[in-house]
């Protein structure tokens, strides 16, 4: 007489599925400008500077022109990044 094998599944999530990831084109990534961290960190820099220059040094607080300048080029980089071609 014949044994019966028998296999039990375990149950399995549904898979979920993914949206693809937007690759970028050669030309957008050519278009799109490449700040590494230490650029960002000049300009940055460079912009409280201006801050604080354009009120004669008098008054103000550095750590306040650092942030609003940080907010600043942020804000010009993604502007930047959204305008550029895909």
């Amino acid at each position: 007489m014949a044994t019966q094998r028998t296999t039990t599944r375990t149950s399995r999530k549904p898979r979920t599925t993914r949206k693809p990831r937007k690759r970028a084109t050669a030309a957008s990534q050519a278009a799109a400008p490449r700040i590494t961290p230490d650029e960002r960190r000049a300009m940055i820099a460079e912009a409280a500077y201006l801050r604080a220059e354009a009120r004669g040094f008098q008054g103000g607080d550095p750590v306040e022109d650092w942030l609003i300048a940080e907010r600043e080029i942020d804000r010009r980089l993604a502007e930047l990044a959204e305008g550029a071609p895909q």
